[in-house]
C-alpha cells in the first residue's frame, strides 16, 4: 500500500526527497533502511513510524494535511551515546509534531532516544515500536546487544537505519532470526556455514545456499539512494617514517621507547603504528593543510597521536575541542579550528555541517568505520558542494597493508599480516 501523501493543506509541512517517498513506500516491519550518510535516513524512518506504523497523516511539500495518529504507540530509538547527546534526533522529530519532552507528547505518544549501551533497559518493553539506529546489532560479534535486540524484536515493530549494511553474510544473521528466517543462531550456521577444518577457533572457510541468503536480503534491505550531488574530494598524503626504527620494532621485536623486548602481537602492532605515526612529518602536513582548510576535523587512533596533535596546535595557538573517551566537547565555532575525534569514540553518530574537510591523521583498521567518519560532514542539509578528505599514511609495510585492505573494503587483519 502506498503512503498517502496528498491530502488537504495544513500547517505543519515536512520537506522530502523523492527518494525518501520511494523509500518510505517499500518500508515495512523488520526492514533495514539502507542509506548512504547523508542520504535522509533518519527523517525517512521517523515518516515510516508516523504513517504506516502510527497510521498518522502529513503534510509533505506543501501538499496533505498532518493529522494526530489513529494507532498512537511509544516510539524508542536506540542509537550512539554521541546522536543521543547531541540532542540530534530530537530535532530531527520537530516537523512531526513529536518530542522526548513528557509536556509535549502527541496523542500519548512518549518518545525515548536512548544509546545502545543501554538497550537491556528496554527488553521488557512489549507491543510499541524502535527505531534501531547505526545497526550495532547487525555485527554476530556485537554479544548482549544483539541478544537484547532480539529480545526486543520479537515483541514489538521495528525498523533499523543503517549507512553500511552487512559486509558477510554472518552480519545478517541477527536480522534475519529477528525477522523469523531462522529460530536461532544455531539453525543459520547449520544452514549456511562451513568452518575450516583443525582450528583452535572457529574460522569460516565458506557459505553454502547462498541463494537462500540474498532471497532474505532482499526481503529485508530497502535502499535510500541520495538525491544531493555533492562532491567528494579525497588526497593520499604520504608522510615520512623511520625505518631504523620500524626495523628495531618488526624484525628484532624491541621497544626503542622503554627498551624491552616486545612479547605480544598486540603491543607489537601498537608499537609499529606508534613509531609511524607519531612522526613529526604527519604534523609538518596537518599545518599545511590547515593553511588551506583552516576549519577541519582530525580523526586518530591513538593517545600518542592526540598528545603530539594536541601539543602541536597549544604551540600554534590554535583553537581546539576533543571528543575521545575523557572529553566530550562540542565542536569549535569562529573562523579557524580544530576538532580531535577518536575513531572508536567518535566515527558515527554526530554531524557537522560547519567544514568541508576531514583530516585522517592515521588509518583505521575498519572500513566501515572509515565510512563512517567520512560522512560526519557529508549530510543532507551541508551548505557545501565540495567535501574534502586527506588521509595521512607512509610507505611503511604497515601502512600500506591498511591502505590495501580498506581499498578491497576490508578490515585489516594483524593476524594474516603476520603470517605473510
Amino acid at each position: 500500500m502506498l503512503v498517502d501523501l496528498v491530502q488537504p493543506v495544513s500547517e505543519m509541512n515536512l520537506e522530502l526527497y523523492p527518494t525518501q517517498i520511494d523509500a518510505i513506500n517499500r518500508m515495512h516491519n523488520g526492514c533495514i533502511l539502507d542509506g548512504g550518510t547523508g542520504s535522509g535516513k533518519s527523517r525517512a524512518g521517523i515518516a515510516y513510524v508516523y504513517l504506516k506504523e502510527l497510521k498518522g497523516s502529513l503534510k509533505v511539500n506543501g501538499q496533505g494535511k498532518w493529522s494526530k495518529p489513529k494507532n498512537p504507540k511509544d516510539l524508542y530509538i536506540i542509537t550512539t551515546p554521541k546522536k543521543r547527546d547531541s540532542k540530534e534526533w530530537e530535532e530531527e522529530l520537530k516537523p512531526f509534531g513529536l518530542s522526548t519532552d513528557e509536556k509535549y507528547c502527541l496523542a500519548g505518544i512518549y518518545v525515548t532516544v536512548d544509546s545502545w549501551n543501554n538497550i537491556r533497559k528496554y527488553t521488557k518493553v512489549y507491543n510499541q515500536v524502535f527505531i534501531f539506529d547505526e545497526d550495532k546489532a547487525i555485527s554476530h560479534n556485537s554479544g548482549a546487544w544483539s541478544k537484547a535486540f532480539l529480545d526486543i524484536a520479537r515483541k514489538n515493530r521495528w525498523i533499523m537505519l543503517s549507512a553500511t549494511s552487512g559486509d558477510v553474510w554472518m552480519d545478517y544473521m541477527y536480522v534475519f532470526i529477528a525477522n523469523g528466517f531462522y529460530k536461532n543462531k544455531t539453525e543459520f550456521k547449520m544452514n549456511h556455514v562451513v568452518y575450516k577444518p583443525y582450528r583452535n577457533y572457529p574460522v569460516i572457510d565458506h557459505y553454502i545456499n547462498q541463494g537462500i541468503l540474498t532471497k532474505h536480503r532482499r526481503d529485508t534491505l530497502v535502499h535510500l539512494d541520495s538525491q544531493r550531488k555533492i562532491e567528494r574530494k579525497k588526497f593520499k598524503v604520504t608522510c615520512d617514517y623511520s625505518k631504523e626504527l620500524y626495523k628495531k620494532i618488526w624484525k628484532d621485536r624491541w621497544n626503542p621507547f622503554d627498551n624491552e623486548p616486545i612479547e605480544e602481537t598486540g603491543k607489537l602492532f601498537y608499537l609499529m603504528r606508534k613509531c609511524v605515526n607519531t612522526d613529526l612529518s604527519r604534523i609538518e602536513r596537518i599545518k599545511e593543510i590547515l593553511k588551506e582548510h583552516p576549519k577541519s576535523i582530525i580523526f586518530y587512533n591513538f593517545s600518542p597521536e592526540l598528545y603530539l596533535l594536541r601539543n602541536n596546535l597549544i604551540k600554534w595557538n590554535y583553537p581546539f575541542s576533543e571528543w575521545n573517551g575523557e572529553k566530550h566537547e562540542l565542536i569549535p565555532t569562529g573562523d579557524k579550528w580544530v576538532y580531535l575525534v577518536q575513531y572508536t569514540a567518535g566515527a558515527e553518530g554526530w554531524n557537522c555541517t560547519t567544514t568541508d574537510t576531514i583530516i585522517f591523521y592515521s588509518l583505521s583498521y575498519s572500513y566501515k568505520q572509515t565510512v563512517q567518519a567520512e560522512g560526519r560532514i557529508d549530510r543532507s542539509n551541508t551548505p557545501f558542494k565540495l567535501l574534502y578528505y586527506y588521509y595521512l599514511t607512509s610507505y611503511s609495510p604497515i601502512d600500506l597493508a591498511i591502505q590495501r585492505s580498506l581499498k578491497l573494503k576490508r578490515n585489516f587483519n594483524e593476524r594474516r599480516f603476520l603470517n605473510q
